[in-house]
């Protein structure tokens, strides 16, 4: 499970406004392997972590590359998986390494394989110098992909902006910390790691709990908070992505280290869009 807010303004009025602010959280088991963000693929112009799960090794759920393409996944919340089913987290993977395909293209080339895999959402994106597109498909949803507006987006694990109650609380926190002007870059990302490690629970919700038939109650109930925590379960990388007007990006992740909650380890990258 996951959770993606994004304020997407392809044209931003001022110099000091961001393209995208984008803060997400990943929730996985403690002791799943992965590798946390480093650059990696051809001249190593892809950014992200990276999945090291036997089977599924090379997938990822975010990850952005210094040609304007980014895109991020989150699973789809239903109680009964397909075990033969494909790794979704190569649906990022396989997106930022194309050099072919635009990414509504690429979303229409996955909605025709859907059905190959367990729920998702998938966000593709590419931030170019004359333009700047975000597209959306679920394979639980629409059959089509769509082109989102400019606007605010969240992304957790039914379809997008659908009306959780986890999910209009951190939108709500998420709005407040965007519209805040005077942030510096720094303090933003401090505030939206803040919206991201809200372990406040938002229940009872009888939308998700209705979508979560099949887990048990405690379970359903973790899920409700932004940040999520059981023993074995739970939020361990935040990642926040800046692109400012002139394509400057600020990729931060915040990420578990050993399994353990009491131990996290920080890391920051700069770099400048080539498109």
């Amino acid at each position: 499970m996951c959770i993606i807010f994004f304020k997407f303004d392809p044209r931003p009025a001022s110099k000091n406004a961001y393209r995208l602010i984008l803060a997400a959280n990943r929730d996985e088991f403690y002791s799943r392997p992965s590798k946390a963000a480093e650059f990696w693929g051809a001249n190593g112009e892809i950014l992200s972590g990276l999945d090291l799960e036997y089977g599924k090794e090379g997938g990822t759920w975010i990850g952005i590359s210094k040609r304007g393409k980014l895109a991020a996944i989150t699973n789809y919340l239903e109680a009964r998986l397909n075990p033969d089913a494909q790794g979704r987290g190569f649906l990022v993977s396989n997106y930022l390494t194309d050099k072919d395909q635009d990414s509504y293209s690429y979303l229409k080339k996955v909605s025709t394989e859907g059905h190959l895999y367990n729920g998702f959402n998938l966000l593709t994106a590419e931030f170019k110098a004359k333009q700047d597109v975000v597209c959306y498909y679920g394979n639980r949803g629409s059959a089509e992909p769509i082109h989102l507006k400019p606007g605010i987006y969240t992304l957790s694990n039914s379809l997008l902006d659908t009306p959780w109650k986890k999910v209009q609380e951190g939108r709500r926190h998420f709005s407040s910390v965007v519209s805040d002007q005077s942030l510096s870059c720094d303090g933003l990302v401090q505030e939206l790691l803040g919206v991201l490690n809200n372990e406040d629970l938002n229940s009872p919700d009888p939308a998700q709990e209705t979508q979560g038939d099949g887990y048990s109650k405690p379970i359903v109930e973790a899920l409700s908070a932004v940040c999520v925590r059981t023993p074995h379960y739970g939020t361990r990388t935040n990642t926040i992505i800046l692109i400012d007007a002139e394509g400057r990006v600020t990729f931060t992740e915040r990420t578990m280290l050993d399994g353990d909650i009491s131990k996290w380890k920080t890391s920051s990258f700069e770099f400048q869009l080539q498109s």
